[in-house]
C-alpha cells in the first residue's frame, strides 16, 4: 500500500459527493437508468457506495476481488435479471462509474504518481473484465431460469415483495409487467399458519396451493394472485375481496390466518411483518372459529409489542372506524360506559338510558366496527383503541 493511494482512498470515501457524482453520471448517460425513479435510485446509490469502497481498497493494497465480492456481484446481476434491466445497460453503468472514479482520483493525485496511475489502470481493467464474466453468467442463468418456470418466477416475485426488495410502486409494477401479470390492487395479503402457530413446514406448500385455488377467483379476471411459503406459513397476495371468503376457506384447510388489506403496493413487506407478528402474538381466543385477524387486530398487537409500524392514531382509526366521527359520539359514549362497567344495565344506568336503548347502541357499534364488545378479544381491542385514541374519560 502506498501512502498516496491510501490518502486518496480516504478522501474519496469520506466525500459523499463522489457517490452522488457516480449516480448522477449513470442516471444521465445510461438510458435504462435515466428512467429509474427516486425509490430505485436508492438501491443504485447503495451499490455505488459499496463498489467505490471496495475498488479503492483493492487499488490501495494491490488486491483482487474475493469470494464475498463475487457473490455480491452475482446477486446484483441476478436481481437485475429479475427486474428485467438489460445486461448491456448494467455493464455500461459500471464503465461510466469507473470513468467518474478515475476523474476523481486524477483530481486528487500528485502529477508524478505514474506508478499509481498504471496500477489504477490495471485494477480497472481487471475488475471490469471479471465483472463482465461473473455478472453475465449470473444474469443469463437467472433469466433462463425465470423464463423456463413461470410459477417459480411468480413465487420469487412475492418472495421479493415480502422481503422489501422493491423500493417503489414503479419498481413493483414494472417487474410485474415484465412477467406479463397485473398484481391485485387493492390487495389482501393473507398469511396462514397452522392452528397452534407451530407445526412442521412440509405441508405449507400444499396449503398455499389449496388456498390459492379456493380464493383466486375473488377479484378481477385481469389480476394474478400470488402464493409462496415462509416456513410453516402460506403467504398469498390476493384481491382485497378475498378477505371476506378467507375465514371459511381457512377453516376448511385447518389453518388460522391474518389478512392485511390497508397497505400500498410499496408496503407489502410491512403488511407481511404485521400479519406474521399478529399470528405470533395473538392469544388463542382471538382465533375463534370462522374468524380472521385483520389490520385492526394486527395494529393493536403491534402497538402492544412496541412495533414501529403503527401508532395510537392508526389503531384508533382502524378499530373504531366510524365511531371516531363527531356525529357518533353517543355510540362511543355507550361503548365506553359498557367497557368500564362490564354490564349493559350498569352502563345504561350511568348514562341515564333505558337498557334497551343502550343495547341498541351497542348493536350499532357492532355493525359499524365489525366488533362485538361481548367477545373477550374484540372487547380488548375496542378498549385499547378508545383508550389510546381518546383516553378513558371520553
Amino acid at each position: 500500500m502506498t501512502n498516496e493511494r491510501e490518502r486518496i482512498r480516504r478522501e474519496l470515501t469520506a466525500d459523499s459527493r463522489v457517490v452522488e457524482a457516480v449516480v448522477g453520471a449513470v442516471h444521465e448517460r445510461v438510458p435504462a437508468y435515466a428512467a429509474l425513479d427516486d425509490g430505485r435510485l436508492v438501491e443504485v446509490r447503495a451499490i455505488a457506495a459499496w463498489a467505490l469502497e471496495r475498488f479503492l481498497h483493492l487499488w490501495a493494497v494491490d488486491g483482487d476481488l474475493g469470494p464475498a465480492d463475487l457473490r455480491r456481484f452475482r446477486g446484483i446481476a441476478a436481481a437485475r435479471a429479475a427486474d428485467g434491466r438489460p445486461l448491456p445497460a448494467v455493464l455500461r453503468a459500471y464503465r461510466v462509474a469507473a470513468s467518474v472514479i478515475v476523474d476523481e482520483i486524477a483530481a486528487r493525485a500528485a502529477p508524478s504518481a505514474a506508478e499509481d496511475a498504471f496500477a489504477l489502470t490495471r485494477q480497472l481493467l481487471t475488475l471490469l473484465d471479471t465483472l463482465c464474466e461473473v455478472m453475465a453468467t449470473s444474469y443469463t442463468a437467472t433469466s433462463e431460469r425465470l423464463a423456463g418456470d413461470r410459477d417459480q418466477a411468480l413465487c420469487l416475485l412475492l418472495d421479493d415483495l415480502i422481503a422489501g426488495r422493491h423500493a417503489s410502486v414503479g419498481a413493483v409494477t414494472d417487474r410485474a409487467a415484465r412477467l406479463g401479470v397485473e398484481l391485485p390492487y387493492p390487495y389482501c395479503l393473507l398469511v396462514a399458519g397452522p392452528p397452534d402457530g407451530d407445526g412442521p413446514g412440509d405441508d405449507a406448500e400444499d396449503a398455499a396451493s389449496g388456498l390459492l385455488a379456493a380464493l383466486a377467483g375473488t377479484g378481477r379476471d385481469t389480476t394474478t394472485p400470488l402464493a409462496t411459503t415462509q416456513g410453516a406459513q402460506a403467504v398469498l397476495l390476493l384481491p382485497a375481496a378475498a378477505a371476506a371468503a378467507a375465514p371459511k376457506v381457512l377453516r376448511e384447510h385447518g389453518r388460522r390466518g391474518c389478512a392485511i388489506t390497508g397497505e400500498g403496493l410499496d408496503r407489502i413487506a410491512v403488511a407481511h411483518r404485521l400479519a406474521t407478528g399478529a399470528l405470533a402474538t395473538a392469544p388463542p381466543h382471538a382465533h375463534r372459529p370462522g374468524r380472521l385477524l385483520t389490520d385492526a387486530d394486527a395494529h393493536v398487537l403491534a402497538l402492544l409489542s412496541g412495533h414501529p409500524a403503527t401508532d395510537s392514531e392508526r389503531v384508533g382509526r382502524l378499530v373504531l372506524g366510524p365511531l371516531a366521527q363527531p356525529g357518533r359520539r353517543h355510540l362511543l359514549d355507550a361503548l365506553t360506559a359498557y367497557l368500564d362497567t362490564g354490564s349493559a344495565t350498569a352502563a345504561a344506568r350511568g348514562l341515564r338510558l333505558h337498557p334497551q336503548s343502550l343495547r341498541y347502541r351497542l348493536r350499532r357499534v357492532r355493525e359499524l366496527t365489525g366488533r362485538d364488545p361481548r367477545d373477550p378479544w374484540q372487547r380488548l381491542t375496542l378498549d385499547i383503541a378508545r383508550t389510546v385514541a381518546f383516553g378513558s374519560g371520553r
